[in-house]
């Protein structure tokens, strides 16, 4: 199960980046150079995503840490429990999804859609935005509202800043997740 993720997470860097390029190709008005724009050196685009980053997966953490959502913390934590990730994991998937999503959504969709739009779409692509389960949908408002917060840092600074901030999001949740998952798993087995 972990090295389905772990492809996943390899097709997800180099996909998703080639997906977006066909798009841009496809295109008339948006050069390819635009998946790769930026308005800062790299050097202000790292500082950018890294503040950014840990200012919105902290806000995530918060958030799903609440006791109303301790349903849906359950869940995913269970969920990402399941693939007994290691620490190099987490930080290779979180790269691949940081980087490959990134190109993606920020530097190919958002030159259609915009950057409302294709936050939206991307949320509800992961499943956090549904009218069945209102809890998630709380959480998948905060989602939509970072996502866009990445949209904005890319048209502003440039598309590595979101992909870092992308990246450094996903691993404060992913490991917020596991160590709930222990917490829980450890209360489980003081229950029976």
């Amino acid at each position: 199960m972990r090295k389905k993720l772990l492809i996943g997470a390899v097709i997800t860097l180099f996909g998703f980046p080639l997906l977006g390029w066909f798009l841009l190709k496809l295109s008339d008005h948006a050069p390819l150079e635009t998946m790769f724009r930026g308005n800062h050196t790299l050097g202000i685009q790292l500082l950018y995503g890294i503040g950014l980053g840990l200012l919105l997966g902290w806000g995530a953490q918060y958030l799903i840490s609440m006791k109303f959502l301790e349903p849906t913390l359950k869940k995913y934590s269970g969920l990402i429990g399941q693939f007994k990730l290691r620490d190099i994991d987490i930080v290779f998937i979180s790269f691949c999804a940081g980087f490959g999503e990134e190109l993606l959504f920020r530097g190919s969709i958002q030159v259609f859609l915009g950057i409302w739009i294709t936050a939206i779409v991307f949320v509800a692509i992961h499943g956090y935005l549904s009218p069945k389960n209102l809890k998630l949908s709380v959480y998948g408002i905060y989602m939509t509202l970072a996502i866009a917060a990445l949209g904005y840092i890319s048209e502003y600074s440039g598309v590595l800043a979101s992909s870092i901030a992308h990246m450094i999001i996903d691993v404060i949740l992913f490991y917020y997740l596991l160590r709930a998952n222990k917490r829980f798993q450890k209360e489980l087995s003081h229950e029976v």
